[in-house]
C-alpha cells in the first residue's frame, strides 16, 4: 500500500508512519523540511498548492491530511487564530485539488479533525451530535470542509475527530504532566468537566483499522471509551507519577494567565467513540490510569 501523509512530520505522523513501515507499506510525507522516520520518503511542499508534488497522488492508495498548527500555541492572538485556520484549510484544499487533477485517484482519504467539533458544553456527544458555534468547533468545520470535495470524486473519506493524544514527551503530555511533577498537581478549575484523551497506540490502531475497513466512511470520534473528568484524570496522573494530588487551580486564574486558550483546560464536553466501537474496534487502553501507567512506567512509552 502506498500512503501519502500531509503533516506527517509531527508526532502523530511519525507514529503512524513507523507503524505502516513496520508492516511493509510505503510512506511518502509532504513536509517543509522536517525530519521524518527512516524508510519514509520526504517530498517538499508549500502546503498551499500542488506544485512539485501533485502528480504523486496518482501513485497513492491512501492520502492522509494531518497538517495544522497546534492549538496549544500561546497566546491566541488574531494572527495565531488565522494560522490555525490557514494551516488546516489551505493544505486540505491543495490535497483536494491534486486528487481532482489525478488520472488515478486514491481509494481512501483520511481527514484529521478535533473532538471539540461538538463544543465545550452539553450532554455526552457522539457522531450524531450537531456541531457547536464556538471558535474551536467552527475551526473543525472549516478543517473538514476543505476536503469534502473528494467524496464526489468517488474517494472513501474518513474524518477523525480526535481527542488530545497521549504520548510520552509529545503533544500536550509534557505540559499536562509538569504541574504534577512539580508537586503542585490537582484538578483544574472545578475538575468536573470532561478531559478527553486517547492513547497514541489506540489513535494509530484506530486509523489503521478504519483504513482497512471497507465500510468505514464519514466521521469517527477517536476518544477513549471511558468518560473521564479533569479531576479523575489528574488524580490518576498524580498516582502514576507518585506525586501528591493537591487543591484545584482556580479557573479564574487560568483564564487570566491563558486568556481565550484557557478553554482547553477549564472547559470540556464528554464524548463517546460510538461509531468506532460499534464497528468492532477494540481499545488497548480504555481507562486513564492504565493509559498513563503505560506511558510513564514503560521505558518506551508504548506497549
Amino acid at each position: 500500500m502506498n500512503v501519502m501523509i500531509a503533516g506527517g512530520s509531527g508526532f502523530l505522523g511519525n507514529a503512524l508512519t513507523k507503524s505502516l513501515l513496520a508492516d511493509g507499506h510505503k510512506v511518502l510525507i509532504l513536509t517543509r523540511g522536517a525530519t521524518i522516520p527512516p524508510g519514509a520518503q520526504a517530498v517538499k511542499w508549500d502546503a498551499k498548492t500542488t506544485s512539485g508534488w501533485g502528480h504523486l497522488v496518482n501513485e497513492m492508495d491512501v492520502v492522509i491530511h494531518l497538517a495544522g498548527k497546534t492549538i496549544a500555541s500561546w497566546p491566541w492572538t488574531a494572527a495565531t487564530k488565522r494560522d490555525f485556520h490557514n494551516s488546516r484549510t489551505l493544505p486540505g484544499l491543495a490535497l483536494g485539488q491534486a486528487i481532482l487533477e489525478a488520472d488515478h485517484r486514491p481509494g481512501i482519504f483520511v481527514q484529521q479533525s478535533g473532538i471539540n467539533h461538538y463544543g465545550l458544553h452539553g450532554s455526552t456527544a457522539d457522531e450524531s451530535t450537531p456541531p457547536a458555534d464556538d471558535f474551536l468547533a467552527q475551526l473543525t468545520i472549516q478543517w473538514e470542509g476543505a476536503t469534502k470535495s473528494v467524496e464526489a470524486l468517488g474517494v472513501r473519506r474518513i474524518v477523525l475527530r480526535s481527542a488530545p493524544v497521549l504520548a510520552k514527551g509529545e503533544g500536550l503530555m509534557p505540559l499536562m504532566a509538569l504541574p504534577v511533577k512539580l508537586f503542585v498537581g490537582g484538578p483544574l478549575g472545578g475538575g468536573k468537566f470532561a478531559m478527553p484523551w486517547i492513547h497514541i497506540n489506540d489513535w494509530v490502531g484506530a486509523v489503521r483499522y478504519l483504513i482497512a475497513n471497507e465500510n468505514a466512511r464519514g466521521a469517527y470520534n477517536l476518544i477513549a471509551p471511558t468518560p473521564t473528568s479533569n479531576a479523575d484524570f489528574y488524580r490518576a496522573l498524580a498516582s502514576v507519577l507518585h506525586r501528591p494530588y493537591w487543591f484545584p487551580t482556580p479557573a479564574f486564574l487560568l483564564r487570566i494567565i491563558l486568556g481565550e486558550m484557557s478553554v482547553l483546560v477549564v472547559e470540556g464536553r464528554f464524548a463517546l467513540p460510538k461509531r468506532l466501537t460499534e464497528s468492532g474496534y477494540k481499545f488497548q487502553f480504555e481507562a486513564a490510569r492504565e493509559a498513563l501507567s503505560n506511558l510513564f512506567d514503560n521505558p518506551e512509552g508504548m506497549s
